[in-house]
Formats: C-alpha cells, sequence, structure tokens
C-alpha cells in the first residue's frame, strides 16, 4: 500500500510550498518534510528596506501646499488646514467659534441653498469634512479624478462664502442645548468636561458649553461672520493635495481657488497658555447612577519634542495604562481584582503648553475609593522601581510594529507632513520618533515618573452615589463638593466638615 501525505498535517507553510518545493509521487511524509526544510533553509531574500514617501512642497500665491501624485486609484483628496479656533476668541464668541466649522458643511452658500449643496454633493458622491481642535479648523474633499474642478470649485465656494443659512443654525443651537441637557446623564461626560474644567478654570480648555453660551444672539450672523473672516482665509491657511492628479492641473485649479480670497481680518487674538491647577485635591459630584468615574491627574511639564523625556514619557504611559488590557492599571483593577471592565492612563503631551498626567476608571459605588486607591498604588509602582525590561520592550515593539501604518495612503502622509509644519516638528519627525523610542531603557522610564509624576499632588474627582461609596471620600485629601450643574466659575460649592457621603441631599 502506498502511503499517502496529507499536507492538512503539515504546517501551513509547508502546504503551501508542497507543491513547489516536492516532486509528485514522493513516497514518505517524513522525508517530504525533511526535504522542505532544507529547500527552505537554503532560500536567501533581500534584506527590506523602507523607503520614506515625501510629499512635495510647494506654493500658490503664497499658500504653502504638500502634493503627492499617486495613481493607484482615481481619486483625488485636498485638504486645507487654518490656523485659529476656539482658543482665539473671547468666552462670548464661544458658541459661534464652536460652530462655524460645521455650518460651512451645513449652511449653504451665498449662492446655493444648503439643500443644493447637498444635492450637488451627492451627485458627485462627494466625502467631505469639516472640523476643528482647540487651536485651528480643518477640511477636505475626496473626489473622483475626472471630477475634480467641479468638486475643489464647490468646495471652496463653501469656504469661501458660507451662507449660514439661519435655520441651519437653530438646528445647531437646538441639538447643542440637547446635548447640554444630556451631558448630566452621562457620567463621562460629565466628569471630563467638569475635571478640565477644575485644572484649567478659565482657559478655553476648561469651558463647557452651557445655555447661557447659545441664546440666539450668541449665534447671530454677524458673530458668525466675524470668526469665518478671522480664520478660514489665505494667511491662515496650509494645503495639501494626494491623488490622482498631475501638479499643472492642481496648481492651475489652486491658483483659480485662491484668486482674490479675502485676506484674513486680523481679529484672531494670541492663543493664552494655560495656567493648568497646581495644587493637589478631592472633588466630588454627587450622581445617583449605577457607576462611579474616577479621574486624576496634575501638571506635568513634559513637551513633545525631540529628547529622553518625552520617549520615556511614551512608554511609561504605555506600561502604565495606555495599552489596553496588557496594561498594567488594566491588569491590577480588571483582572487581578475585578473592580473595574477598563482603567487607563493618561499623559498629554502638548508642543507648547505643559499636560497633564494620570489615570480614569469606572467601577461600582461601592468600591470607588478602592479604585481610587489602586490608581494611586499603580502610578506610585512606577516611581518605585524601574519597569521590567519584557514590560519596555514590549511597549517599544507596539510602536515600532505599528511604524508601516503612518504610510498606508497619500492622503495621511500629506495630512502628517502639514501636521508637523503647523507644529513646527521637523520633517523627519516620525523616524525620529521611533529612533527615540528605540532607545528608551527601564532607568529613563522610572526616572520621568520620578521627575515628573507624584501621587501626592493628584487632583481627583469621583463622580457618583456618594451614599454608597466605600468611605468617605476625605480620606483622599480635603473635599470640594461640586454641583452637577454647568454654573459659572466651575459651579464649586465649598464643602463642609461633614463628608459629602453622610449629607447628598445638599448636593441637589
Amino acid at each position: 500500500m502506498t502511503r499517502s501525505c496529507r499536507p492538512s498535517l503539515l504546517p501551513a507553510i509547508f502546504a503551501m510550498l508542497l507543491p513547489v518545493l516536492v516532486p509528485a509521487g514522493t513516497p514518505s511524509c517524513a522525508h517530504t518534510q525533511d526535504s522542505v526544510r532544507e529547500r527552505i533553509a537554503e532560500m536567501r531574500f533581500p534584506d527590506l528596506r523602507f523607503r520614506r514617501i515625501e510629499p512635495r512642497e510647494e506654493s500658490v500665491r503664497g499658500v504653502p501646499v504638500y502634493f503627492l501624485e499617486d495613481h493607484e486609484l482615481p481619486l483625488v483628496t485636498v485638504y486645507a488646514t487654518f490656523e485659529g479656533g476656539v482658543r482665539h476668541f473671547p468666552r462670548d464668541f464661544f458658541a459661534a467659534a464652536s460652530a462655524m466649522p460645521g455650518l460651512l458643511r451645513t449652511g449653504g452658500t451665498l449662492g446655493l441653498p444648503p439643500d443644493s449643496v447637498d444635492a450637488r454633493i451627492e451627485l458627485m458622491a462627494l466625502a467631505m469634512s469639516f472640523g476643528q481642535g482647540g487651536g485651528s479648523a480643518s477640511s477636505w474633499v475626496n473626489t473622483l479624478s475626472v471630477q475634480v474642478d467641479d468638486a475643489v470649485r464647490l468646495w471652496a465656494d463653501m469656504l469661501r462664502s458660507p451662507r449660514f443659512d439661519s435655520t441651519q443654525v437653530e438646528l445647531w443651537r437646538g441639538s447643542e442645548l440637547e446635548r447640554v441637557r444630556r451631558r448630566r446623564d452621562d457620567p463621562a461626560s460629565l466628569a471630563f468636561g467638569r475635571f478640565n474644567r477644575i485644572m484649567y478654570g478659565e482657559h478655553p480648555v476648561g469651558w463647557e458649553m452651557g445655555a447661557a453660551d447659545l441664546e440666539p444672539a450668541d449665534l447671530a450672523d454677524e458673530r458668525l461672520r466675524y470668526v469665518h473672516a478671522a480664520v478660514v482665509c489665505p494667511e491662515n491657511m496650509v494645503l495639501g493635495v494626494a491623488g490622482d492628479i498631475s501638479w499643472r492641473r492642481i496648481r492651475t485649479l489652486l491658483n483659480e481657488m485662491l484668486a482674490e480670497w479675502p485676506a484674513c481680518s486680523g481679529n484672531l487674538q494670541e492663543d493664552p497658555g494655560p495656567e493648568i491647577r497646581p495644587d493637589p485635591g478631592v472633588f466630588v459630584i454627587h450622581r445617583e447612577i449605577e457607576q462611579s468615574v474616577v479621574v486624576m491627574a496634575h501638571a506635568t511639564s513634559i513637551r513633545q519634542g525631540d529628547n529622553d523625556g518625552y520617549f520615556a514619557s511614551r512608554i511609561g504611559n504605555a506600561i502604565l495604562g495606555a495599552s489596553g488590557l496588557s496594561s498594567r492599571l488594566a491588569s491590577e483593577l480588571r483582572t487581578r481584582e475585578g473592580l473595574a471592565y477598563s482603567a487607563s492612563s493618561i499623559w498629554t503631551t502638548s508642543r507648547r503648553d505643559d499636560g497633564l498626567a494620570g489615570a480614569l476608571t469606572r467601577t461600582r459605588p461601592e468600591t470607588t475609593l478602592a479604585a481610587a486607591r489602586l490608581l494611586l498604588a499603580a502610578i506610585d509602582s512606577m516611581r518605585a522601581s524601574p519597569p521590567a525590561q519584557a514590560e519596555v520592550t514590549h511597549a517599544v515593539d507596539e510602536v515600532v510594529n505599528g511604524f508601516v501604518f503612518n504610510f498606508r495612503t497619500p492622503f495621511q502622509i500629506i495630512a502628517r507632513g502639514m501636521a508637523y509644519r503647523r507644529l513646527d516638528l521637523p520633517p523627519d519627525w516620525l523616524e525620529r520618533y521611533v529612533d527615540g523610542i528605540q532607545d528608551v531603557t527601564p532607568a529613563r522610564v522610572q526616572s520621568v515618573f520620578r521627575r515628573e509624576v507624584d501621587p501626592a499632588r493628584m487632583t481627583v474627582l469621583l463622580v457618583g452615589d456618594t451614599t454608597r461609596f466605600d468611605g468617605s471620600a476625605s480620606e483622599l485629601g480635603p473635599v470640594t463638593v461640586l454641583s452637577d450643574e454647568p454654573v459659572d466659575g466651575g459651579g464649586v460649592i465649598p464643602a463642609e466638615a461633614s463628608s459629602p457621603r453622610e449629607r447628598p441631599r445638599s448636593l441637589r
């Protein structure tokens, strides 16, 4: 009887290679496997070499343009960023600055009402986005290359000549009022918004949108146009283009787009640097909910840049809690103690301003204080001794192995180049980042935690049903009780001598 080799019982790679490497009719399975192993061992492959793809840096009418030609798909993306956002306007322009980018999409143009704009976008099957961060605004349009002229002209008209249709403005105001009303029903949203208020105070990062910010006068046409004229203008603009188009063709289109675009009004204010709360403390918001939210953090001076402290903070943050279920916080609170579904650390690193370092979780009311203590203990463990080399290696490998995903699409490449320009980072920042991450050692991680992070300095916010807490919040430090309503000045109510756990009715 002839012996039969069953490829399904062999490793997958052997099964794939057998038809090529092994002649038909080989009688012995063992011989087959030995032969394959020998042939695989003899194989030689050239070294993999990564070649970084760089966009061209051009200029049209004084506006910087990042351009990357790519003909793999018949698509073109045009991207614009604008310096200026909520942080560049006084508080009475909070609503107008927040609403303006979205209303560029929904509010029509001077020549077309909103429904006509929607119809053209649908007819051309355009993908389009308008948004903002605290200090900048952005928009992009993606289109088939055969209709790029019509698509870019429509998009440019939406950017340059918005209608700010009154019906759409009122719809935005109504949805925002509803969001404000519902914020109290979402403990996480309530906690994060109030924590920013505690830490940043009257700086725009600490602003909470309230009904008082959403009076009709706050979204008057003149206010929206005041914000628009200050932000969406050539002097604040950087453009990016990626896709199936030549530079000659897109240059002509961009030149037409930028011609006679009004100059910036000059109404942007200087972005004030935040003054982050320096003192520790414990804040409590009483809500009769089934899950408490615990947030804690303090200021840290680590900034984004090419230095050992920054890179060590990234790896240390990943080890502590930013890497998901493999992190220390998740292992401690979820796996070992069963107090929370998830727990994570935060360590923000701005290019210009100080950031926050801390941790957060959600847990049952009956384990609120226990969870808070575990967060503090885990943070302290990063100071007490260096992390294991295996922890550092795992965190570094996650960064390095994900390096290739920074180059998935041409749009991603030009967007990154534009972001580096806005942040004043070198063009090769991504490579510097990976090199710096690879140089991180356990000793450097411990050093940056000892220098920058201290559990005793934490500001702690507890949101939950204080009548069910596993002790008094005052066990963590001096307590300040906050209202759950968005009140000017942060809604701070000085705590009395008694614990909020003993007097919940006074919090309503």
